[in-house]
């Protein structure tokens, strides 16, 4: 049999059942491996950037460090509070990890390749809406970290669940409207004909902007930090997971980590060609062939982790009214502004038989120019604002001996001569 590397939709749904079965645990250790690899990494490379060692004990390098600390998790004694509603309380991490696990199924890990003389995709399966799936299953993962803050009868961790549904709601808005330029110069929503569309050109040269979007929606969608904010453990102790021990706070931890490596992939499914090697690499024959693009697939992924870690190594939290802005005011009104502009140009591409890069000259400059004019007036309007609310401060007077020690003037505070008060501290 021949092996494609275009993989077509006709090719999912008909490997043998011990086919199936062998690529389903290998999704789920590898998953297990990442994290556990995603862990150590993070330990290592913020311990570097603070000037520090990090985990150098437990293995090679303190390798196996992250794994040392998944035994003692499960060995460390499940505290239940009494105020839990205990149904709901251990089904919340379990949806978390499963629905983790489960949004991976759709990822295109390579071509096909013949696995002990079956030509099979690598891929666990696809259908014409896997992003859309993707997209649902991110949705049902939220509820675990909801459900987990609603049932542990703790302030804190019922305001880490509220505000985790807040930001879901806020960033997933962005991220689906970075996915739609994708569809449209794809012309599908399957995760294998996307790959297959940028077999020429990668979607993050041609879709800069909805790229941007999706990377910062990601972080958010993720709860990492600078948007860790279900968590803040300096406002909530712990946030949504403050009640939780043991395995149950294991499965979150899980949870997290593997939904960075799933965002991470389904970034280099929709931008960066997904198991295509990078030009010039992709001039050499046959290093798309085969088993080969496992390599180009996993470091593309290892690059997203590493920018994860750097952002929480390099960047505080948000505040909260700066983490709404940021998703309702700025990547929304831009997601939709760049779906305009790449519908229309598409269009215009279509209809007049126009080049790309003059469809885009014709319409996206004076769009640009219009953004930005829009943009300085606005900053402009802000700071004269600002200015005018400095300068109508209330000038208020005040003693600075009237608590019986002297105390500086704050901002829109003068002294007052207290001329007796002084005299009557020289008398004594």
């Amino acid at each position: 049999m021949k092996l494609f590397p275009n993989v077509s939709l006709g090719a999912f749904g008909i490997d043998p059942w011990w086919v199936t079965l062998i690529k389903v645990l290998a999704v789920f250790v590898i998953l297990v491996l990442m994290t556990l690899l995603a862990i150590w990494a993070e330990r290592r490379i913020v311990a570097r950037m603070q000037m520090r060692i990090g985990p150098n004990r437990v293995g090679p390098f303190g390798i196996l460090q992250g794994l040392m600390d998944g035994v003692k998790l499960a060995l460390k004694e499940d505290v239940i509070p009494f105020t839990v509603d205990r149904a709901v309380y251990i089904l919340a991490p379990i949806i978390s990890a499963t629905t983790a696990f489960m949004t991976f199924a759709v990822i295109p890990f390579g071509p096909e390749v013949s696995f002990f003389g079956v030509i099979t995709p690598l891929q666990l399966t696809d259908f014409p809406v896997s992003v859309l799936y993707v997209l649902a299953i991110a949705s049902v993962g939220i509820y675990g970290i909801v459900l987990a803050g609603w049932s542990s009868g703790s302030t804190y961790a019922l305001l880490g669940g509220l505000r985790s549904s807040a930001q879901m709601v806020s960033y997933e808005i962005a991220m689906g409207l970075s996915f739609v330029a994708v569809f449209l110069y794809a012309g599908s929503m399957s995760t294998s004909q996307i790959v297959a569309a940028q077999e020429r050109t990668w979607y993050i040269l041609l879709l800069l902007p909805s790229f941007l979007i999706y990377v910062i929606s990601m972080v958010g969608e993720t709860n990492r930090a600078p948007f860790d904010l279900p968590e803040a453990e300096g406002e909530l102790v712990g946030g949504f997971h403050t009640e939780y021990s043991s395995l149950k706070f294991a499965l979150f931890f899980l949870a997290e980590y593997i939904n960075m490596v799933t965002v991470s992939a389904l970034a280099t499914t929709l931008f960066l060609g997904g198991w295509r090697a990078p030009f010039p690499i992709s001039l050499i024959p046959g290093v798309n062939e085969g088993w080969v693009p496992l390599i180009w697939f996993f470091s593309k992924i290892a690059v997203f982790l590493f920018v994860f870690i750097w952002i929480r190594g390099t960047l505080p939290r948000f505040r909260y009214d700066q983490f709404m802005n940021l998703g309702w005011k700025i990547l929304i009104p831009t997601s939709l502004a760049w779906i305009t502009i790449v519908a229309i140009t598409r269009g215009l591409r279509n209809s007049l038989d126009l080049p790309t890069g003059q469809t885009v000259a014709l319409l996206g400059v004076p769009l640009i120019a219009v953004a930005l004019t829009l943009f300085i007036r606005d900053w402009r309007k802000a700071n004269a604002e600002e200015a005018l609310e400095e300068n109508q401060i209330l000038v208020t007077e005040i003693d600075p001996f009237a608590g019986g020690h002297p105390i500086p003037p704050l901002p829109g505070q003068v002294l007052v001569e207290q001329t007796s008060s002084r005299q009557g501290i020289t008398n004594g």
